[in-house]
C-alpha cells in the first residue's frame, strides 16, 4: 500500500469541499517532484488531505481511485473522499515526531504532493 499527504488552500478547495464533492480529480501540480508523486501512484492508495495557509493542519482523508499518466507533465488523478481525521494534525505536531524527520513534508515545504511512509499514516489516524 501507498501513502501520501495532499495539501490544499482551504479557501481554495477544502476538505469539506471534497466531502460535498466525494470525488474529484486532483489537478493545479505543477512542482516537478510533485508530478512525479502524482504520475507514480496507483489506484487505492490513501492520502491525507492537508489545509495550507494560515491553518496547516492535515483533516482528512482520501483514496486514489485510477492515474492516468499518459501525459508525463499533467497526469490526471481521480480521487474520492475518505473520512475526517479523528483527531486532526497541525504542523507543529507533525514537527515534533521523529518519524517526519526526513519527510520531504518538512524538507522541502512547498511541495503539495508528498509520499508517506506506513509508519507516517499510521500516525495521522491516531
Amino acid at each position: 500500500m501507498a501513502y501520501y499527504l495532499f495539501k490544499s488552500e482551504p479557501d481554495v478547495y477544502s476538505f469539506d469541499d471534497f466531502l460535498r464533492d466525494q470525488q474529484t480529480v486532483w489537478d493545479g501540480v505543477t512542482a516537478p517532484a510533485a508530478v512525479k508523486n502524482l504520475r507514480e501512484m496507483q489506484a487505492g492508495a490513501q492520502w491525507i488531505f492537508y489545509h495550507t495557509g494560515g491553518e496547516r493542519t492535515a483533516v482528512g482523508t482520501g483514496t486514489v481511485l485510477a492515474v492516468d499518466a499518459s501525459d508525463p507533465k499533467v497526469p490526471i488523478v481521480q480521487v474520492k473522499a475518505g473520512p475526517r481525521l479523528k483527531h486532526p494534525k497541525t504542523l507543529a505536531e507533525i514537527r515534533a515526531q521523529k518519524i517526519f524527520a526526513a519527510s520531504p513534508l518538512l524538507k522541502i515545504g512547498r511541495l503539495s504532493v508528498v509520499p508517506l511512509t506506513a509508519a507516517q499514516w499510521e500516525w495521522f489516524q491516531r
